[in-house]
């Protein structure tokens, strides 16, 4: 009998045992959650206070571009008030410009037909060189490649050339008719005060006559005083007085 009831006993030490270790694993297992959950929240809290961090970043950089783009947008406005305004100037410029070349037009051909009427009764000299001058401003002038500036710089400069001939004395060499025949002449200009001649062989020398608008032969005393002239023009001799016979102002007329 005493051996069955250890048995007994025993059994039921074993049954009991389980039983009673149930609450502390169930603790365990509690705490055990407790702590996963907390460690779960704390992820999760760490992960919103990253993003929230990032969204705090990103409203910083928000703002800042914001500012940036203000500042941008303010240069631009400005950038496109000033072309309004370079563009509206340039329209007025382009309106006096398309103006001025309507009432410049008609006096560059005035220049050129007022430059043309001065030639044909100026003292006759260097006749073929100032003629083709005035040939190559009359096409200049109608022609579309050219430009207006240019035109009238051409024009300008035919009457500068003209004007410096008054300045100067020059010699050259072209036909002269005289009598019935044409022969090859010096010419000796001096300004446009007057114009000699002198045959190539030195025996026949002359004068233009603005009164009678003629050539007009001179006595052979004035022979030597053109050919030094000549010479002098030519700078194979140096600056010295001439006596020479110069139209009068009088006789101009």
């Amino acid at each position: 009998m005493p051996i069955y009831r250890n048995a007994t006993i025993l059994c039921a030490w074993l049954i009991t045992v389980p039983l009673q270790a149930d609450p502390l694993n169930q603790a365990i297992d509690t705490e055990t959650r407790t702590l996963k959950d907390a460690a779960a929240s704390q992820r999760r809290i760490d992960r919103l206070d990253d993003a929230s961090r990032r969204l705090f970043d990103d409203y910083r950089r928000t703002l800042r571009e914001i500012d940036t783009m203000k500042v941008y947008v303010a240069h631009l406005k400005a950038l496109v008030d000033s072309q309004r305004e370079e563009k509206r100037e340039m329209e007025r410029q382009l309106e006096e410009i398309a103006r001025a070349e309507r009432e410049i037009v008609p006096l560059m051909v005035q220049m050129v037909d007022t430059l043309e009427r001065f030639v044909q009764l100026d003292t006759p000299f260097l006749p073929e060189e100032r003629r083709q001058r005035i040939d190559e401003l009359k096409q200049l002038l109608t022609s579309a490649e050219v430009s207006t500036a240019e035109k009238f710089r051409r024009i300008l400069e035919a009457y500068q050339i003209e004007n410096d001939y008054a300045r100067t004395i020059e010699a050259y060499r072209a036909g002269l008719k005289l009598g019935k025949d044409e022969r090859p002449v010096d010419f000796l200009r001096l300004g446009r005060v007057a114009l000699f001649y002198q045959t190539l062989d030195g025996k026949q020398s002359g004068f233009w006559n603005p009164r009678k608008k003629a050539w007009e032969a001179l006595p052979d005393e004035f022979r030597r005083p053109i050919r030094q002239g000549l010479r002098i023009a030519r700078k194979e001799a140096a600056p010295d007085l001439l006596t020479l016979p110069i139209p009068t102002p009088e006789a101009a007329r």
